[in-house]
């Protein structure tokens, strides 16, 4: 039989890891379940798991949009009191009523639906799929299977992710307008430097030495533009393969995200962003009636961050001594005191999902209102820039013509 490793949480919401020989991944999630604990990932030991290429380019069968649209309408069948196979069945017919590029979505519901009527459960037949649904999203399916709520499970769900694509669809618009001006005008200095710059070198060549230095090194950098382009593009290459090699490295990326944290305002921005999802992803696993213990567990696997996800496993630990989660999370000093207090809040009035809920909503506003207020100020400071280069360049073409004119009088 083959190997599997595995990962899974403990009742006590300790991360347990290892290997399992078993004769597929439904029996190995089996065997966890069976001792207590709750799966999060298991695989075949020689399945691979680094960077490939193939991931850079290959595109989800479902996108985020699909996925919150699967959750809701799913959770809406089984409310009405269809059996999950015929809510799947249901589904595989909308999707096949659609355009032709709703073929993959169809068939990785039938996938689906053929693994629940081959016996497995909903969230096994999920985590079969590839990678496609999370494992917060898997162990929140599990999760309702268990407890026996899974209609209320998936409608959580669904809000759940809708909220989180807001506010990714929200940073995303917002960067769109710098990212277009920023590129038309990368564009334009290219157009400047490799067609327009050497139409005026044999003008230029007249003055020889006297041409203006502002001249000089703006010829300099066209020439170079012209005959070593392909190593400026090769640099930008190497520069993005490198950084990504570096994020693929724990050790590596834990210094990383550490100083992402530590750039004033973006760090204040990248904790707020991680404070948010924390809270919306443990108050919607409380309110699922998943422990505290194991809902630490789990979102700190969903969180970005290493720094921030090492700091609520330290609050993890903290929790398990007997220590309040706000007091737990404010001991590491990582996270918004405002956050901590509502948090607190919570605890004592007995609604910690409740608040967990309200932090979170409180939060996505303020990366909202933050991530405008950036762009509003960033915007401004990009035009000026550009406008200064671009300045220089129209700058050192017209130094020389005019004292070529002031010689001719």
């Amino acid at each position: 039989m083959p190997m599997f490793r595995y990962k899974a949480v403990a009742p006590t919401g300790e991360t347990l890891t290892g290997q399992m020989e078993a004769s597929s991944r439904e029996e190995v999630v089996a065997r966890l379940q069976d001792g207590g604990n709750l799966p999060i990932e298991a695989m075949e030991a020689g399945a691979a798991g680094g960077f490939s290429f193939d991931q850079l380019f290959r595109r989800s069968e479902m996108t985020s949009e699909r996925i919150a649209s699967f959750t809701q309408q799913l959770g809406t069948l089984l409310g009405a009191g269809q059996p999950l196979d015929r809510a799947l069945h249901l589904l595989t017919d909308a999707e096949s009523e659609g355009a032709a590029d709703d073929d993959a979505v169809r068939r990785l519901i039938v996938r689906i639906r053929d693994a629940v009527r081959g016996g497995s459960t909903l969230s096994s037949a999920l985590e079969q799929q590839h990678g496609v649904f999370s494992r917060l999203y898997v162990n929140m399916v599990r999760a309702g299977e268990v407890s026996g709520s899974l209609t209320d499970t998936l409608k959580r769900l669904a809000d759940y992710l809708e909220r989180s694509r807001q506010l990714k669809a929200t940073i995303i618009n917002a960067l769109i307008y710098p990212m277009i001006l920023v590129g038309m005008v990368i564009l334009a200095l290219i157009v400047l430097m490799i067609f327009v710059i050497p139409n005026f070198e044999p003008i230029f060549e007249q003055l020889g030495d006297r041409l203006p230095w502002i001249t000089k090194l703006v010829i300099g950098i066209a020439a170079f533009l012209q005959s070593f382009w392909w190593l400026l593009l090769g640099a930008v290459v190497g520069a993005a393969w490198w950084f990504q090699r570096e994020l693929a490295d724990p050790q590596k990326r834990v210094q990383w995200d550490g100083r992402f944290l530590e750039w004033g305002k973006i760090g204040d921005l990248v904790r707020k962003v991680e404070t948010a999802r924390l809270s919306r992803t443990l108050g919607t696993l409380l309110v699922n009636g998943v422990p505290l213990l194991t809902g630490l567990s789990i979102a700190r696997n969903v969180m970005g961050n290493r720094v921030l996800a090492d700091a609520v496993e330290q609050a993890t630990n903290s929790v398990k001594t007997g220590s309040g989660l706000a007091f737990a999370l404010g001991s590491t000093k990582r996270f918004p005191r405002l956050a901590l207090q509502m948090i607190a809040v919570g605890e004592e009035a007995g609604a910690l999902d409740t608040m967990l809920m309200k932090v979170a909503d409180t939060y996505d506003d303020d990366v909202k209102n933050s991530v405008e207020r950036f762009l509003a100020a960033m915007v401004p400071v990009i035009t000026a820039v550009m406008t200064v280069v671009i300045g220089m360049i129209m700058l050192a073409i017209i130094l020389p013509i005019l004292d070529m004119s002031s010689l001719v009088e």
